[in-house]
């Protein structure tokens, strides 16, 4: 793990925390119409997702050449999108898809891509 990806978790957040923020600051949010509110509630997980896609996706080997990849990721991204469809919150789908890749790597059942 690179300190590259702190840079890219601070970006993400700096993308994705207006969007998140936009009902602090805006006093009558509430009476936007519920489709307005529901796809500003979502922009910051699908920008994540996106991000997550591409991490999971495709793998870069050490002359920069991109394969398609099929791992035990597309498992915990599997588990987290149920997680986070049945608990409409995104943290708990994150930890959970984190802790399988984490031991599936402990385990030597993936490798770090």
């Amino acid at each position: 793990m690179s300190t590259q990806l702190v840079v890219l978790a601070l970006l993400m957040g700096l993308v994705t925390y207006p969007s998140r923020a936009l009902p602090l600051l805006a006093l009558d949010i509430d009476r936007l119409p519920p489709v307005v509110r529901e796809y500003l509630r979502l922009v910051g997980p699908a920008i994540l997702a996106s991000l997550a896609a591409i991490s999971v996706m495709v793998v870069t080997d050490a002359e920069r050449h991109s394969t398609f990849h099929i791992g035990v990721e597309w498992l915990a991204v599997g588990v987290c999108i149920g997680l986070v469809a049945a608990r409409r919150g995104l943290l708990v789908g994150t930890v959970v898809a984190a802790a399988i890749v984490a031991l599936a790597r402990l385990w030597g059942l993936a490798a770090l891509s």
